[in-house]
């Protein structure tokens, strides 16, 4: 199965993903903000906290000293009315000692999650494609007898129920086991098969009743995915550059093909430390197979550009755009997520999106992402000021040695009154 699955309750995967700040809160059960709210400037300053100024030094020191014992490299891009800033820091490939690049491309991770919901979104639209209808119907056959109906509108916000483990035989928590096998392949109908049945006979149980939690989980993009080719009659990569690459000239975003295990361009390299010795294993080239769910490779322009082109309306129309800054009023379902801040327990993913609440109030949507070797995200502030869109190469593949340093990263953008530490800037960072 996609790290979606076997790497949910880790200490770094529950941070990555609830982008985890010192006092963050999950934005409410419902959305902070509305289509309006990011359909134009004067309309979301209105109704959002401001966003601080720009604070140079407080993303310096986010991203300084590196490389160290938990992490190669990282990248870091600011823009927005409020200010620019760019920023490298560390190494980006130990073979040649090059350091790391604002343009190195990267394996974006869950990130692609939001490619997936646009399109999903863009079907709906143009009426293609029923929210309320169930995705029995359009991949009739798929799941086995017994499941309840599930609509796309449940598979687009995580509110399935569908079950979030699956009989592969995957180990992606053992950086040695995924050094031996990071070439693997699995189809998305082998995995969507291996999570809704147990070797094939009786039925995995559901989470839930679908609609009435919040869990995330993989496989509703798998199904997402699967729903974009049987609707479209196309492949779900072609669908992906026709709709969004091509027309937003995202030339350094790509759909892998399952077989293509490389990242073309410069790019970050990734490492796991394995051993006790503490030895550095490229896995920079690793199977895509997590496809539309998390299989995708970007750099940190092109999701700055993705993510402010969907919040000012350009490519959803207003009532597709509402979905993805609106979060069900449901309760999350466990621990490793949305889990944080007043609002801790209930929802805090919409539509391909995710809000969070810095303890200054600023309000941010967006999307993180993680594959062995690699952490990134990009989040705009709601009132449109600022967009943030960083990349970094953890080593110790989920067991927790980041944490603080995303955490810094977060604060630096956006609440930097809690950014802390005093480390000089690193010489490669540009402002």
């Amino acid at each position: 199965m996609s790290p979606s699955f076997h790497r949910a309750r880790r200490a770094r995967r529950r941070a990555v993903v609830t982008l985890a700040v010192a006092g963050l809160a999950a934005a409410g059960t419902v959305a902070t903000a509305s289509a309006s709210t990011f359909g134009s400037a004067s309309a979301s300053s209105a109704a959002a906290v401001p966003t601080p100024p720009l604070d140079p030094q407080a993303l310096h020191n986010a991203i300084a000293n590196l490389p160290n014992s938990e992490i190669t490299g990282a990248l870091i891009k600011v823009s927005g009315p409020s200010g620019q800033w760019s920023g490298t820091s560390g190494i980006g490939d130990l073979a040649t000692g090059a350091g790391v690049r604002s343009d190195d491309r990267f394996r974006i991770g869950s990130v692609t999650k939001v490619f997936t919901a646009t399109v999903a979104l863009q079907l709906v639209a143009e009426n293609r494609v029923d929210l309320s209808q169930t995705i029995q119907h359009y991949l009739p056959g798929l799941f086995p007898e017994g499941y309840p109906p599930v609509t796309i509108a449940e598979l687009l916000n995580h509110t399935s129920g569908l079950p979030a483990a699956g009989n592969l035989p995957m180990h992606e928590d053992d950086p040695a086991w995924f050094v031996q096998n990071r070439f693997k392949v699995w189809t998305p109908q082998q995995v969507v098969t291996a999570a809704l049945t147990n070797a094939g006979t009786p039925a995995n149980p559901m989470d839930f009743a679908p609609g009435t939690a919040q869990r995330y989980n993989g496989l509703n993009y798998y199904l997402l995915g699967m729903l974009i080719e049987k609707v479209t009659g196309d492949s779900y990569a072609h669908q992906v550059q026709s709709r969004i690459l091509r027309p937003l000239h995202l030339t350094a975003t790509s759909v892998p093909d399952l077989d293509d295990p490389r990242i073309p361009g410069p790019h970050l390299h990734g490492y796991l430390t394995v051993g006790s010795a503490g030895g550095l294993a490229d896995v920079s080239d690793q199977s895509p197979y997590p496809w539309a769910e998390g299989g995708m490779i970007s750099d940190a322009s092109d999701l700055t550009r993705l993510l402010t082109m969907l919040t000012s309306g350009r490519l959803l129309p207003p009532a597709e755009t509402k979905l993805l800054f609106t979060v069900p009023n449901v309760p999350y379902r466990d621990a490793t997520h949305c889990d944080m801040g007043p609002a801790a327990g209930r929802a805090c993913f919409s539509m391909g999106l995710m809000s969070v609440t810095m303890p200054n109030g600023v309000v941010g949507w967006g999307k993180t992402g993680s594959r062995p070797g690699y952490t990134d995200g990009v989040f705009v502030s709601s009132d449109l000021q600022r967009t943030i869109a960083y990349a970094y190469t953890p080593t110790d593949d989920g067991k927790g040695g980041d944490t603080a340093f995303l955490m810094g990263i977060a604060a630096a953008a956006f609440d930097p009154a809690a950014a802390t530490g005093t480390a000089a800037a690193p010489k490669s960072a540009t402002g």
